[in-house]
């Protein structure tokens, strides 16, 4: 008798997972993926404002700190201005994405359910 082939390999009822990523009460793998890169989407932009806040606020505080010298002066600008531009592109990226998916012919690109529900069935 093989010794190997009595090793369970597996729990009772499959793997599972653990954490937010684990599939629970009937849950699909698309419907888990679909909610972490919403999640990861949402964390990528409140870390893009705090760091815009962080930015803005060294920016000012090096324009009252400069005393006159334009040196430092144009670099605070240059700073606030660099935040500005980047939160502008974070607030404007969904519809970069929109565009970029009308563009490619995706028009749900930004509908992950269905997006992939589409790609698995084909």
């Amino acid at each position: 008798m093989n010794k190997l082939a009595e090793i369970k390999l597996s729990p009772d009822g499959g793997f599972k997972g653990f954490g937010p990523l684990g599939l629970e009460g009937g849950q699909d793998g698309v419907s888990v993926f679909v909610n972490f890169l919403s999640s990861a989407i949402g964390l990528i932009t409140i870390i893009a404002i705090i760091w815009f806040i962080f930015v803005f606020i060294m920016g000012t505080v090096g324009i009252i700190s400069s005393g006159g010298d334009k040196n430092s002066l144009e670099s605070a600008k240059k700073r606030i201005s660099s935040g500005v531009i980047g939160i502008a592109v974070t607030i404007l990226a969904i519809f970069i994405i929109k565009l970029i998916g009308v563009l490619i012919g995706i028009t749900d690109i930004l509908d992950f359910t269905t997006m992939f529900n589409s790609l698995l069935i084909n």
